[in-house]
């Protein structure tokens, strides 16, 4: 698992590798060195494909599609790609250096300090962007024609901020090019989670409008010093974009001058044909209140005021980090990579802000000394989420000491989640433990379902591990010990994302609380509706896979919650219970759970516990259950025309999940379930 995983050369082509600066979910970023005669010495950054994604092919071609269109940007607002090589079969992209900050920084740090940006500073940066954006979306190939390009991430994180108070737009990884549609799908959703487009959200096909409205979310917080889209978890954002919701705007109104907001309020219009129709046309906007203001507007502003909140180190003063050996002196502010975008390739100054993207490399020594490694972030989160290794574990961060599993940011909810802890203790008879019984397990689920119980209900065979959290009888979350049911591994075999997506998203699951489908999200991989949709079928999957276990134990905790954050998905307790039994349970199997009840009378109860409609039966499977109106013995139910035409399968399944819901009672079944449920 390790093999492909190891340290940078010192070299990549003429270039030394100087530290690394940056990492993102499918590449990293060097601050680096050419050397020539003379003393001649030219610093860059150097951007590769992480080691073990150096031969996804995929990946590999949109790198390339990247530098190639990257490197007909050539303007004074947008970062420069100017070389582009391979060594040994490994590719990588030299870009400009920019010794400085970022808006992002820039905006946090005058909040911070209680400094409102000045409106000409605040002006003066979107209007760089703007310019940026009016040379990028005009740009043509070498035949000639528009390469119809987009940026798609336009925020605050790639507006970078030189020491001289120069901006430049960067990251065009994600942007896309005529040229390049040929490797994005239609309806596909890219971009950073906060900074996007309706158009984006909703996963339509974007013009560079779209990059304007992501211009003015920026404008907007380098004013307000907050973010434009805020809410409880990344679905309200994303919808909130959808909807175009300015509240955050209107509530800020003493910060944004009236004039400013008209401006902002049309380049903030959901319907893309209401903004303005080009970026030069809003920059001209832009222009014209700096004239009717009297504002001049220049770098030196910018980098007075970028100098007053010290915000600019210079390289000198950048110390090694004390674990890896390298100073993360680059802004982790990484956006959400996704297919061929990568780190930018920016040098800000050193920040104690906790890092969005994990180091590449970690060790892992267990409590009996033993140790493994090196792994990547990815597989070390797969040891925690399957259970092979929890939170007493020593963790190493490249070459740094062992510390504490808990001590570590990018671990938290693993080793803090309730819902991901795995206590054997639960299998006592406090919680009514019992060796898992064919025959009783739909009635144990059943039962669950009709006292509306709430809690956790606990299974296990040998390392194999499941947890289905109930809320008031209806599944609302379930976590399993095994691979295949982690929510990548799942997507990948649906077919709904590919192998190297799901390994971007591990890797920047720092960034989004170590939720996966967060990540999926914010990487654009996945839209909001898709995610809900994965999450509702994988919770039923997971829940449905246990009525195929045959041996082990299962416990019921009262009162457990599992404390995540959840979707409501309205699963439907009855329904599903009803659903395990006909994926788990074939004909031979009922048969010989209901053959000693041959005998033994069956009855309706009147009235039952739950309507028939709640269970959603086939109309065969309903009519045997309508049918039986009186008691008689299961032979007898049997040989009426009703359950002849509904056929032995459907009619033994009827009686079975009747038995198991109290629909129908037998004595006999009495005996056989008179365990506490």
């Amino acid at each position: 698992m390790s093999a492909s995983i190891h340290p940078a050369p010192l070299r990549l082509g003429p270039y030394e590798l100087v530290r690394r600066i940056a990492t993102g979910g499918m590449a990293e970023v060097y601050l680096a060195r050419r050397e020539g005669p003379h003393g001649f010495q030219k610093v860059v950054a150097v951007k590769r494909i992480l080691p073990q994604l150096a031969k996804d092919s995929d990946f590999v071609a949109m790198f390339v599609d990247e530098a190639r269109v990257c490197a007909r940007l050539a303007h004074p607002n947008i970062v420069q790609v100017f070389d582009f090589g391979e060594q040994d079969g490994e590719l990588y992209m030299a870009m400009e250096y920019v010794d400085g900050t970022t808006g992002a920084r820039l905006v946090r740090a005058a909040a911070s300090k209680g400094e409102e940006i000045p409106l000409d500073v605040a002006l003066y940066v979107a209007l760089s962007v703007l310019r940026g954006l009016e040379y990028a979306h005009g740009v043509r190939g070498e035949d000639g024609q528009p390469l119809d390009l987009v940026h798609r991430d336009v925020s605050p994180g790639n507006v970078l901020i030189d020491r001289a108070g120069a901006v430049k737009l960067t990251d065009f990884g994600i942007a896309r090019a005529a040229e390049m549609e040929r490797r994005t799908e239609t309806g596909q959703l890219k971009g950073k989670l906060g900074y996007m487009s309706p158009e984006q959200v909703v996963g339509r096909d974007l013009d560079p409008r779209s990059d304007l409205f992501t211009t003015a979310i920026v404008l907007a917080e380098l004013l307000m010093l907050r973010p434009l889209f805020t809410g409880g978890s990344e679905m309200d954002v994303l919808l909130r974009i959808r909807d175009a919701d300015l509240g955050a705007l209107d509530r800020s109104a003493h910060r944004v001058p009236d004039d400013v907001r008209s401006i902002l309020y049309r380049a903030l219009s959901r319907q893309p044909e209401l903004r303005y129709p080009t970026a030069s046309a809003f920059a001209d906007a832009i222009e014209e209140v700096l004239r009717r203001r009297r504002l001049p507007v220049g770098s030196g502003k910018l980098a007075a005021f970028v100098d007053k909140l010290g915000l600019v180190t210079s390289i000198a003063e950048a110390e090694p980090d004390s674990e890896s050996g390298l100073r993360p002196t680059a802004t982790l502010d990484v956006p959400g990579e996704v297919r061929g975008s990568s780190p930018r390739a920016s040098v800000a100054p050193p920040s104690a802000d906790t890092r969005d993207v994990a180091p590449s490399i970690y060790r892992v020594r267990l409590p009996d000394g033993k140790e493994l490694g090196p792994l990547s972030y990815p597989r070390l989160v797969e040891l925690f989420a399957t259970a092979a290794v929890d939170g007493d574990v020593e963790i190493a961060r490249e070459s740094g000491s062992f510390r504490p599993a808990r001590e570590l940011d990018e671990l938290s909810r693993f080793v803090s989640s309730g819902a991901l802890r795995w206590d054997d203790g639960v299998f006592s008879p406090a919680n009514d433990s019992a060796p898992i019984d064919r025959v009783l397990l739909p009635t144990r689920m059943a039962q669950l379902a009709l006292r509306r119980q709430t809690g956790a209900l606990c299974f296990r065979d040998g390392a194999r591990r499941k947890k289905i959290y109930l809320v008031s009888g209806v599944p609302e979350f379930v976590v399993s010990t095994d691979k295949r049911e982690l929510f990548g591994e799942y997507l990948v075999a649906r077919g709904q994302v590919l192998r190297m997506e799901v390994e971007m998203a591990l890797s920047m699951l720092p960034r989004y609380g170590g939720r996966i489908g967060d990540a999926l999200v914010g990487l654009g991989v996945l839209r909001p509706i898709e995610l809900f949709r994965a999450i509702h079928q994988q919770i039923q999957d997971r829940f449905l896979e246990v009525f195929h276990w045959r041996k082990g134990e299962m416990a019921f905790v009262k009162g457990a919650r599992s404390h995540e954050e959840t979707f409501p998905l309205g699963i439907d307790p009855y329904d599903i219970v009803h659903r395990g039994v006909r994926d788990a349970y074939g004909l031979a199997e009922m048969e010989a759970i209901l053959d000693p009840l041959a005998e033994d009378p069956i009855e309706p109860v009147v009235p039952p516990p739950v309507r028939l409609e709640a269970f959603q039966f086939p109309e065969a499977e309903e009519g045997v259950l309508r049918a039986l109106t009186k008691p008689m013995t299961l032979e007898d139910c049997l040989a009426r025309p009703e359950m002849r035409r509904a056929g032995r399968e459907a009619s033994h399944r009827a009686i079975f999940v009747g038995l198991s819901f109290d629909l129908l009672r037998s004595a006999r079944w009495r005996e056989f379930v008179g365990v506490p449920l």
